[in-house]
Formats: C-alpha cells, structure tokens, sequence
C-alpha cells in the first residue's frame, strides 16, 4: 500500500491500459484505426433515456518479454446525451521509476463521418494523487470533453511499458456504461502460463492459442446507480490473473500460492523496519505514565500516532518500496508518516511496553472488495495494526485469533475513530494479518449496533400561534460520533455553525438556531451536541380553533429516500442506531385531540417503532430505529422499501391540537 488512496483498479502497475493485437508503433495522429471505424459502425442497442453512452470497443493486450511489461489499449465510446461528453477523455497512468507512457493518441468520428485527431500536443501530465507531498503516480490524459456531442464517436490507444512489481493483473469488463465488446490478452514467452479467478459472474474462460490468453466479453447491459447499492466493482464482471514460468522456483514473491505466502512477503517488508531506539522507548514511557490498565496505555500510544501528520512521498513504487515502511525511528524522527509507516511506529512504542502488535493490510473504502479466492497483496490500499491484548482488555473491535490470541484492531491513521472503535468503511472487510508463518487472511470485526448509537432528547414549548422553541440535546457513540467530530475539527467556527443549521432546517423550515455547544469526547468515542433553537412558523393554525403540528422537530442525518419501482442491484443495509424522545408543551388552552397510530415494524433488518403519550400539559413521542449491517437481493427490494416508506408517512403524521 503506498498510501490509503484507491490504487487504480486495473492494474497496480499499468492503470489504464488497453490493446488489440501486436503493436510495434502509435498510429499516425491524421488516421482512424480499423478497429475505431469497425466499432464506430456497428448497431448499438436501444437503451432507457438516462443511459449517457455506450462503450463500443474497451480492450487491453499485455505482452511480457524480458522483464517488461507491453501494453496497449484500444477504447471507444459513444455518446448518446450531452450528459455523456465527461467520458470523452484518455487517461493513462504511470509510476515515474518503472514505467513509461510510450504513446497516446486520440480520435472523434462526428455523425456526419468527419473526423478529429489529438496528438501530443493535446496531452497533459499530472499528478495522479494532489494529497501526497511526492508521488511517483502521474497521468497523461487528453480531454475532448469540450469537443464532443450527442452521437460523437471518441477513441484512443494508449500504449505504455512497465515493470511488473508481481506476475499478477486484474481486468473489469465493464463500468457502469453498457459495454459490447470487451476483451483482456496477456502473451507470454515459451514456458510461461496464465490462469484466472472470476469475480461476479460465472467463470469465463480464456480462449489459448500457444501461450496467449484471451478473455472476452459481448453486449454488457448497463449498470445504474441505486441508493444503497454495493460498489460498480462489486457488480461487474472482472477476473484476478495469475501468470509466470511453469518452473515456479522462478515465480517466488511473484505469485502466491495461499495468503500464509503473502503474510511471509509481506513480514519480509515490515518487520525489519521496526527499529527500536531511546526516543522511541522514552516517547512510549512518557505517553503512559500513570496509565492504569492496558487498554489505557494502548491508548495513550494509540492516540499519539493517530495525531502525527499524515504524509506520503512514495519513492520506487514498482519496486516494491510502495509497500515497505518507513523506519520507525525516522517517522519518530520526522513526526510524519503514511499508513504503513504510522502501524510500524505504533508497533515499535508498544513493543516498549512489552506489548506485541502487527501490521494488517486491508482495503479501505468497500469491506466486500477484498476476495479469499485470489491471494495478492494487490487488494489492498492500506495498513492499521492488531494489538495482542490480555483478556482485561475488552471492547467491539476484539478477535479471537486462533494462535496469536486476542486481539485489538485499530487504524492508527483515522483521525476521528479512537482505540476500541473501527471505522465503519473496514469493519467486516477481509484483510492481511502480516505475521509470518502466523498471518494470513482474517475478518475484522463488526461493530454491534449498541455501540453506535445517537440518543436525541428535544424538550421544545409550543405557542398558541404555532411557534416552536427548545433545546435539542444528542449524545452520539461509536461511528456515529465521528461525523460530529468530523464536522468540528474541519470547518471553521462560522461553516460548523451553518452545518448545524442546514441539518435543523431540513427538518424544520424556517428554524432559526439560536445556539450551539458541543463536546467531543473522543477517548469515550463520544460526542454531546446541545442546539437551541425556534420556528415561528412550525405549526399550522387553523380557524383559530386546530394546531397542527409534526413531532419529528429534526431528521436523521442518514435518511434514506427509495423512489425507484423496481431494482437491479442488492440493497446494503448499514448498521445504524437511534433512540429520540420529545417533550412538547403545549399552548395554554389546547389539548391533544388526535394523534397517528403508534408504529411497529420488525423485520430481519432492522425495526422501528412510535409512541405518543400525554401527561398532563405535555405531549411526549418516542421514535426507535435500529438496522443491521446486511446485504439483501434485488427481489427483496420490495420489504426494503416498504419499510423504509412506512418510516417516512409516520414521520409525516401531524398531531392535531383543539383550542378547549
């Protein structure tokens, strides 16, 4: 992992790469290729009006000969909405030390057969990632999104060389646009073999002839984008391949066998850069003087290295040095580090303690992306530790390893999370224990919905013309703790303030926040949050006679909307848990007169429930929502939505008023 952003898809060492068939040269900038003006010409399907484009032709053929890499990529797509034109654009993606764009070029075929070249003077390089201080990860592109328009063909070829870090490679048949024709070769010299995992869809074969391996792919449907969906990757076809010598005394640290051979590279990387000295020794002393407990002194270092300065310079990428840390000493030294580096710093100041850590790699951003089915370090895109801990430590983010023993996971880079919390975005994703002979592919834990949990109290006075005033009181634990943390640390006091007032007149029109106070308490992986607020206009009044009003004064900060008549892809449930109480007064001389029916839904997801209740001069209603991290299928769609739309209507239910 060289940082914790997502590493291109395709290929770790080549991303965006794509060919069709032997190439020794780029094409003359002035001349349309014969596969772009044979794809250009063929009939494409009829599609529903919000499909933007439908690519034509997505093909890549790698060629490996003496240590490098050949590739070639042939791609066109074609427009069919002016909401199309962001896919008229190349991009090829290289590691400055160990590859090289070597060409690309790039065409349009207009509706009226007219055509268009861009050459190397339409090319930009860049930066590939603008977080990192320095990273060898650049991209040539060319842009003609502003050239194009509905029923423009654009293509191009990219051809580019590279060393390859392992003798693996991954291919996706297809984004989110329909794709007719996709297709990934690999030819290999005398000796050498390939084979493939597939991922989503039935196993597709490579047809062979000699040692070149072809997998194809025809008349792809589109994939749309649906509220509560798994990734585009988790959806598409795509294949993880293995290839080298048939000799595999050759293919060491090449290709893996099992994860227990990845965890064995990957101790080879780690372990000789924790480096213990005096500073690093004294630094973990003083951190936990007078820490009581385990937990604490795990704490107290955990809490340090979170708070280094995160920053990556990734130096010799393609060999490898993108997944090897940092000293721990010089990241003490410096007080910065990336992912890996701050995991082997927070080993080093444990194992000052007498307390044993280890590196986990993993992928952050998708907990289904990484598959046991292929082992490679080439899924993951970062590194947070597991602290062997005795059974005086407890907590959510605890496994049972089944010969290291208990132990704790934290990410040491996530700002937000503290220790004995996770971040939602990797819990349950398989991931790499870096042990030696020990590691391999283990779960990380799932976080129960009792620990994350917002509790609202809104104590609010209603007068008789309808206005609304009060305070609204939440306490937020675990994951849902982090967004209000989030939102504190990053906005200034004046865009924290309109944060917080957005939120309350979404619920609330015309609300107006009076005041705000917060307290982070993040050893606690808790946050308070304290609003007074008013709304003149809340409730209706009608004849002089009714007040109308709704109870829910504000709505949840993740509410969910499912409109869509029908589904293609399964529904994510996410794990989520709040518990509202809300004490209304009520105005001199009105009573209660109606109420909605009290709500009950059970389901194998999640429940919900309402109350209402009047106590002398006081209206009180409860709301209860509880899901469960889950994934259902398309046909369940149905149940989900159902659900979720009885939630809506009985958060849309006034309360009706009587003057007495």
């Amino acid at each position: 992992m060289s940082t914790r952003s997502t590493l291109p898809l395709r290929s770790v060492f080549l991303a965006a790469l794509l060919l069709c068939g032997a190439v020794t040269g780029a094409y003359a900038d002035d001349q349309i290729p014969a596969w772009m003006t044979q794809a250009a010409r063929g009939v494409v399907p009829s599609y529903d009006k919000d499909v933007p484009a439908v690519v034509l032709h997505d093909e890549q053929q790698i060629t490996y000969s003496d240590g490098r890499l050949l590739s070639v990529e042939n791609y066109a797509v074609k427009l069919l909405s002016k909401e199309g034109r962001r896919f008229a654009v190349a991009r090829a993606y290289y590691l400055v030390s160990s590859g090289k764009v070597k060409d690309i070029v790039a065409w349009l075929i207009r509706p009226d057969g007219t055509t268009k070249a861009y050459d190397k003077k339409s090319v930009l390089d860049i930066i590939a990632d603008k977080d990192d201080v320095y990273n060898e990860g650049r991209i040539k592109l060319i842009d003609a999104s502003g050239d194009v328009e509905t029923g423009y063909v654009f293509g191009y070829t990219i051809i580019s060389e590279d060393t390859p870090l392992f003798y693996q490679d991954t291919w996706r048949f297809q984004g989110r646009l329909p794709t007719l024709l996709s297709r990934y070769s690999i030819s290999l010299p005398a000796g050498w073999s390939a084979s493939s995992i597939t991922f989503n869809s039935p196993e597709i074969k490579p047809t062979v002839n000699g040692t070149t391996y072809s997998w194809e792919m025809r008349g792809l449907k589109p994939v749309p984008p649906e509220p509560m969906s798994p990734a585009i990757v988790n959806l598409v076809p795509r294949i993880a391949v293995n290839y080298g010598p048939d000799n595999k005394t050759q293919t060491r640290d090449r290709v893996f066998e099992d994860w227990t051979e990845v965890s064995r590279w990957a101790t080879a990387m780690y372990d000789p850069q924790v480096v213990m000295d005096d500073n690093i020794a004294g630094k973990a002393r003083d951190l936990t003087e007078g820490s009581q407990t385990e937990l604490d002194r795990i704490r107290a270092i955990g809490n340090y290295v979170q708070n280094l300065q995160y920053i990556s310079i990734d130096i010799g990428v393609g060999y490898g040095n993108g997944y090897r840390p940092r000293s721990s000493a010089l990241v003490m030294s410096r007080g910065y580090g990336d992912c890996k580096d701050k995991a082997n710093l927070m080993r080093a100041m444990l194992r000052a303690l007498k307390i044993e850590a280890y590196p986990i790699a993993i992928y952050s951003g998708d907990p289904t992306y990484v598959r046991s089915q292929w082992a490679s370090p080439r899924q993951f895109n970062h590194c947070i530790i597991a602290v062997k801990v005795s059974d005086s430590t407890v907590g959510p983010t605890v496994i049972s390893h089944p010969t290291l023993g208990r132990l704790l996971i934290f990410d040491a880079t996530d700002p937000y999370t503290p220790v004995g919390d996770l971040p939602d975005y990797l819990q349950g994703s398989m991931a790499l224990l870096i042990a030696g002979e020990k590691g391999g592919l283990v779960q990380m834990p799932i976080s129960p919905p009792d620990t994350d949990v917002l509790d609202r109290r809104i104590d609010a006075e209603i007068s008789v013309t309808g206005e609304v005033a009060g305070k609204i009181l939440e306490r937020a634990s675990g994951q849902i703790s982090t967004t209000f943390r989030r939102e504190l640390r990053e906005y200034s006091s004046a865009d924290y303030r309109k944060a917080v007032e957005s939120w309350l007149t979404r619920g609330s029109s015309g609300a107006t926040l009076i005041d705000v106070r917060s307290k982070d308490r993040a050893s606690e992986a808790g946050f308070d949050l304290d609003v007074t607020f008013a709304a003149p206009r809340y409730g209706q009044l009608m004849q002089d006679r009714l007040l109308v009003f709704k109870t829910v004064v504000v709505g949840r900060r993740n509410d969910i909307s499912l409109t869509e008549s029908r589904r293609t892809n399964p529904i994510e449930i996410d794990s989520f848990s709040m518990r509202e109480t809300a004490v209304f007064g009520l105005p001199p001389g009105f009573v209660v007169d109606e109420t909605p029916d009290p709500v009950k839904l059970e389901t194998a997801f999640g429940s919900y429930s309402t109350s209402y209740e009047v106590k002398g001069d006081k209206l009180y209603f409860t709301r209860n929502l509880i899901t469960r991290r889950k994934s259902l299928p398309a046909d369940q769609y149905g149940m989900v939505k159902e659900f979720y739309t009885k939630i809506r209507d009985a958060e849309q239910s006034p309360v009706v008023l009587i003057r007495k």
